[in-house]
Formats: structure tokens, C-alpha cells, sequence
């Protein structure tokens, strides 16, 4: 008989690992983090003195010295399953910082350029295309997916929903569950 299946969190957290080890060393450190959020600082044109930057690096320096301080090792960096573990532990642990709710405003401050307090369409490809550089012809089907009533647009409230998905729920068919890539 085989093994157990996986959990669809451990998959996810996996998935997000592989994605932001940038340098593909096998670790995640504090660079991986900056590197992202330089990403999405380039992407949009960002001053590093604007709000959203400042907000934006402010919570990566943050999680990740929550995902070190839950992982339980002595050094700075984190391997996957190091990662995978501090994931859990920090998400559900808001005494310091709330992960889903934290990340989730400050990404989405980003995206939504216009400030409309709405993702278009047009702001989700470009989302997808500069900061995480996809461009899969599925990947707008994540976005009707991600608008779960429908408008034509996602709000801020089904953005932070997504972002606690992605952490939170097992459901492999859950908006947050495709993030990375269906599970």
C-alpha cells in the first residue's frame, strides 16, 4: 500500500518554497524575502519611499523573522520542510503578526494601482505577469476563480479570503489553492 497522501497545505507551503528560493540553493533566507519584494517594487514602478514599498518590505522583514523565530532553528535560513513547518506555526500564531491578514493588505495595496479597492483584470494579469512572471494561459482562469461573486473584478475582502486559503485550507479545489498552480 502506498503512503498517505500529502496534506494540500504541505503541498502548497512546497510550492511557495520552490517559487521564492530564488538562487535555487535549497534554502530560504532573508534575500529571497528582499528579492520578492523588489519584485513587486520594480513591477509597479514603486518609489522605495512610497506607502505601499515601505508597507510592503515592512511586512516580508517581519514574516520572516517570524518564520524564524517558529522554526526553531538557530541560523538564518530555512530549509523546505523548516519553512513548511514555520508556515503553520506563524500563521496561526497572530500574537505578533497576522501573515494572512498582514500580507494580504499590504500585496494587495500594490496590485490594486488605481485604488479602487478592486483587482481588475488587467491589474491581476499584470500581477501574475511582472511580479510572479506567468504567463500561463490558465492563469485568468484563476482570476473568475478568485472572484467568487462573480463581478468582474476581486475585492480586497476575497483577496484577504484567497491569502488565508492559501495557508489555511486542506480544500485542494479552494480559491487559495491556486495560487501556484492547482494542487
Amino acid at each position: 500500500m502506498t503512503a498517505a497522501a500529502q496534506d494540500v497545505i504541505t503541498t502548497k507551503l512546497e510550492r511557495t518554497f520552490d517559487t521564492m528560493d530564488a538562487n535555487h540553493d535549497g534554502y530560504l533566507d532573508w534575500s529571497d524575502y528582499q528579492k520578492l519584494a523588489d519584485r513587486y517594487i520594480q513591477a509597479y514602478k514603486l518609489d522605495k519611499n512610497d506607502r505601499r514599498a515601505r508597507a510592503l518590505v515592512n511586512f516580508c522583514q517581519m514574516y520572516w523573522l517570524e518564520l524564524l523565530r517558529h522554526s526553531g532553528v538557530d541560523g538564518d535560513r530555512l530549509t523546505k520542510d523548516q519553512f513548511v513547518t514555520a508556515n503553520r506555526l506563524a500563521v496561526i500564531d497572530s500574537s505578533r503578526l497576522n501573515v494572512t491578514e498582514g500580507g494580504g493588505h499590504a500585496i494587495f495595496d500594490v496590485i490594486d494601482v488605481n485604488g479602487d479597492n478592486e483587482i481588475s483584470k488587467d491589474e491581476f494579469a499584470r500581477f501574475l505577469r511582472d511580479v510572479w512572471k506567468s504567463d500561463a494561459p490558465d492563469a485568468m482562469d484563476m482570476f473568475a476563480k478568485l472572484d467568487t461573486d462573480g463581478d468582474g473584478a476581486i475585492s480586497r475582502q476575497e483577496f484577504i479570503r484567497v491569502v488565508r486559503e492559501h495557508f489555511l485550507s486542506n480544500d485542494p479545489d479552494a480559491p487559495g489553492s491556486l495560487f501556484f498552480g492547482h494542487v
